[in-house]
């Protein structure tokens, strides 16, 4: 029998762009997150007695702000080395995009397995255990061929374990490097798969185990829930047991709130409390970073989204009672709509009537919709190219985004208008 560690997606000292723009972000605890969530993964393997370590790509993130990355991570494994546990890597796509990895001299137990074809690790500890361990490291960062069609055939009488970075047959937000399918990586007939790129964990196939073990700590909103590696014990018939090890140090969630059956913001706020006692109950005592996103047909539509800014203050006042300092809310969204569809009569008189009306009409109709998107495209062709990527896009040529940006606006707007921001 044997243990080994699967982890992947380290992403170690992964800059936070923006982060500082954030009232009230934690910068320095997430900013120093992934070395944390590191030296959990070497204490785990410390504790638990492994036998050895692999890590499937993406180690770092590009190059380094200095060489300090770099040496933290030398100096984890060097910890490793005292206790003779060795570690096999291979490169994956960031990693690949990283010039001073190629300088950094790593500790001998350390094996970084070549990017030129698939080798099989030397560490003698593996053939004294009865595992060979195969594997190719990226040689570039955009890497579309199929690495695993010529990874070498299972050394007979030990257990085999492939080392790959990829998308398989692709996933959503992620390039789609070294190709291949879960068919294919069954007709190699090893007793292990190692895989790393996806940061979302995740079992593909059980016989054998084909398996992403997700990245070691959440980065992001889009990183939700608890992150870390898997712990595989290897029987002696051959048999391998998973068992997932949380080392995360911060964890990222949405937290959505109905707000069908409110009859007054308050009833919001009180629902969003609940919902967040739920959270912090589940990741019992470490930080969170929350997206607060407010859904349903409500009667507090307008309530919500005359003042947007006072509304997220009022959130955040309610996670400080909830939570102590143990929450730091990332965002706001209000996505509701009015209780019911508005009418000619429920419309207000005078200007202001008549500017509900247009934005109810323009809403409503496609060809207007259209229209209105063909001429803010010269203020799209000058926007700034961060505005025009990842979830913060402003697509102001999709109907759909201007329709629900009306949505949001109305409400405001008319506040402004009949009487100034209301809270």
């Amino acid at each position: 029998m044997f243990q080994f560690i699967h982890t992947a997606d380290i992403h170690l000292d992964s800059p936070l762009r923006g982060l500082e723009q954030y009232e009230g972000a934690p910068v320095d605890e997430i900013r120093t997150a992934t070395r944390r969530a590191l030296a959990n993964l070497v204490d785990l393997a410390l504790q638990r007695e492994v036998d050895f370590v692999l890590i499937a790509g993406d180690l770092y993130d590009g190059d380094w702000k200095d060489h300090n990355t770099g040496l933290f991570f030398v100096a984890q494994m060097s910890r490793l080395r005292e206790a003779s546990i060795p570690v096999v890597m291979i490169s994956g796509n960031h990693d690949a995009a990283n010039r001073m990895t190629k300088a950094l001299p790593l500790p001998d137990n350390v094996e970084l397995l070549s990017s030129t074809r698939a080798k099989t690790a030397q560490a003698k500890k593996l053939r004294e255990l009865g595992v060979a361990v195969h594997g190719r490291s990226f040689a570039k960062a955009a890497e579309f061929d199929n690495l695993a069609r010529d990874y070498p055939p299972p050394v007979g009488g030990l257990f085999n374990i492939g080392l790959l970075h990829t998308s398989l047959a692709g996933a959503e937000g992620h390039e789609p490097y070294a190709p291949c399918t879960v068919d294919e990586l069954r007709q190699k007939q090893y007793d292990y798969w190692a895989l790393g790129h996806i940061h979302n964990r995740e079992i593909k196939c059980l016989d054998p185990p084909i398996v992403f073990c997700g990245n070691l700590q959440g980065r992001h909103i889009r990183e939700t829930g608890a992150k870390g590696c898997y712990l595989v014990t290897v029987d002696d018939r051959g048999k391998a047991e998973l068992e997932f090890q949380p080392l995360d140090v911060f964890r990222w969630e949405v937290c959505e709130v109905a707000a069908d059956d409110a009859d007054r913001p308050q009833d919001v706020l009180d629902a969003f409390q609940a919902e967040l006692a739920k959270r912090i109950e589940t990741h019992r005592g470490i930080p969170l970073g929350v997206r607060v996103v407010v859904t349903g047909r409500s009667r507090v539509h307008a309530q919500l989204l005359a003042n947007p800014l006072a509304w997220a203050n009022q959130i955040r006042a309610a996670a400080l009672e909830e939570a102590a300092g143990l929450v730091w809310i990332e965002k706001v969204r209000v996505r509701t709509a009015p209780a019911r569809e508005l009418d000619e009569d429920a419309l207000a008189d005078g200007p202001v009537g008549e500017l509900q009306r247009y934005l109810h009409e323009l809403r409503s109709d496609k060809t207007q919709l259209a229209e209105l998107s063909e001429e803010l495209a010269e203020l799209r062709r000058r926007l700034p190219d961060e505005l025009l990527r990842g979830e913060e896009t402003l697509a102001l040529n999709d109907p759909d985004c201007l329709r629900r940006w009306l949505d949001e606006i109305q409400p405001l707007v008319t506040s402004r208008l009949v009487g100034g921001p209301k809270a």
